[in-house]
């Protein structure tokens, strides 16, 4: 039985229309979407069980939020009520040399007032194996960090393996306590860890020892990271992965994407995407996060093979609008293997 419990929040997004600047519209898109949500959306159109976690305003936006999830094939049914209000997230999507701009309104939402008690673990880790969180939970409040630990702590009693994506946010963090403590003892429980150079630094002051020097921001160097992911693993002992994407800016609407993973033996490293008209970019890496999931999952213990599925996995949810990633496993397992001509399939 494969069974994947995440916990986070998710929040209302509003977009202007393509690519409008916020002072230019006077209408917004509306999606739902968030970190540890996008992850089971991800994982649950690959068919694996998945329920998401988290706390919600008993009103009609509480609702929205709920039933899309649940549209998904999301299982919601560990998800509690309270509070006031769903976060809010504007976005205004770049293009170009300008770049996209995120604005928050997520002060007091409801997953930010969750108390240590108000989700029954047991009953939510029953017949799960495996339990992932982000690094933006724990920055959302002293009191979504307090749930967060308490849920990590009781996944590992279970048995279950934990996953997290670092993911540094620094609008966030402003409670006024440092993510450095805070994060290292919840990475701490971890047996796969996901981040890229930022998140390495920002939270444990963890850089390359070797930097190779390159002013291109188009090209991104595997081996400037191979010391990062060993200092890593040197300070998590527990973990038995290490994973980041490398994502080369050419612009804000063509990157490369890459991704490498070290098991303490060995680097892994994937195939170099040109994703050269970008839809939209956010929820990149969740979309990577879910599909190395799945790839951990299926394809016994095939540690190339899963970082190659989650990579294209996620250079196909650049073509996606949205937070989410939509794709089937036939379409990522096509793009592996070299299909990237978009002909019609009929």
């Amino acid at each position: 039985m494969r069974k994947v419990i995440t916990f986070g929040e998710i929040m209302l997004r509003l977009s202007p229309p393509g690519n409008l600047r916020f002072s230019q519209t006077n209408n917004f898109d509306v999606v739902y979407g968030g970190g540890e949500s996008n992850v089971a959306v991800s994982l649950a159109n690959f068919g694996i069980p998945v329920d998401f976690v988290t706390r919600l305003p008993d009103n009609d936006i509480g609702m929205c939020a709920l039933m899309e999830m649940r549209k998904r094939n999301v299982g919601v049914d560990q998800i509690i009520f309270g509070g006031d209000r769903l976060g809010i997230y504007f976005l205004e999507t770049g293009a170009v040399s300008r770049a996209s701009k995120v604005i928050y309104d997520r002060e007091n939402s409801s997953i930010s007032q969750i108390k240590k008690g108000m989700i029954d673990w047991e009953k939510v880790f029953k017949g799960a194996n495996w339990f992932h969180w982000t690094g933006i939970t724990p920055a959302i409040s002293q009191n979504a960090a307090d749930v967060c630990l308490e849920a990590i702590k009781f996944a590992q009693k279970k048995g279950l393996t934990i996953s997290t994506d670092l993911n540094f946010r620094s609008k966030l963090w402003n409670y006024g306590v440092s993510s450095k403590k805070i994060m290292t003892e919840l990475t701490s429980y971890c047996d796969v860890i996901l981040g890229n150079e930022e998140d390495a630094e920002k939270h444990f002051g963890i850089k390359p020892l070797k930097i190779n020097i390159n002013k291109d921001v188009s090209k991104v160097n595997a081996e400037s990271f191979h010391s990062v992911c060993e200092q890593m693993m040197a300070k998590f002992p527990k973990a038995k992965k290490v994973i980041t994407t490398l994502r080369g800016s050419i612009s804000a609407s063509h990157n490369t994407w890459a991704g490498i993973m070290y098991d303490g033996k060995k680097m892994y490293k994937s195939h170099v995407y040109q994703i050269t008209d970008i839809v939209d970019r956010v929820g990149g890496g969740d979309s990577f996060m879910g599909g190395l999931i799945y790839g951990l999952l299926n394809y016994n213990e095939n540690n190339q093979k899963a970082l190659d599925f989650a990579v294209a996995a996620s250079c196909l949810k650049h073509t996606i609008k949205g937070d989410s990633n939509l794709v089937s496993i036939e379409e990522v397992e096509k793009l592996m293997d070299g299909d990237s001509s978009g002909r019609v399939s009929r």
